[in-house]
């Protein structure tokens, strides 16, 4: 059976490098964008089936994202990590619901492994094809 593919991005390679492990123990496979252009590349060869997204970004930000994802019709969870505020996680969450996505979480940073595992495994099913 084919895994579910998981596309994040962020610019902590510590924090990216736990998500896709933890991602991957939870029977995902993993792939980490850096920038926002690795990302969309990435997302266009191999449209992931979750993303996972951090709102903070050198160069961009999260909402752009978000509108990215909305303008290819993502029909996945899009799961926010992110070290900002609960007000700016709210926010974001509802703009990209507004935008007709499926939104999960969001997951303030620091991130709990059994926070984050939890949700990659609540969303797995969904995902399957």
């Amino acid at each position: 059976m084919e895994r579910p593919r998981l596309l994040l991005i962020d610019d902590e390679p510590a924090l990216a490098t736990f998500v896709a492990s933890a991602a991957q123990e939870c029977g995902y496979e993993a792939a980490i964008g850096t920038d926002q252009g690795d990302f969309r590349h990435r997302y266009v060869e191999r449209r992931p089936d979750v993303v996972a997204l951090d709102l903070g970004m050198p160069g961009m930000d999260g909402v752009e994202l978000l509108r990215f994802l909305s303008g290819e019709s993502f029909g996945g969870p899009v799961l926010i990590i992110s070290g900002f505020d609960r007000r700016v996680l709210d926010s974001a969450f509802r703009l990209g619901e507004a935008l007709g996505l499926k939104m999960v979480g969001p997951l303030e940073k620091p991130t709990r492994l059994e926070a984050l595992e939890g949700i990659l495994k609540e969303v797995r099913p969904t995902v399957l094809r």
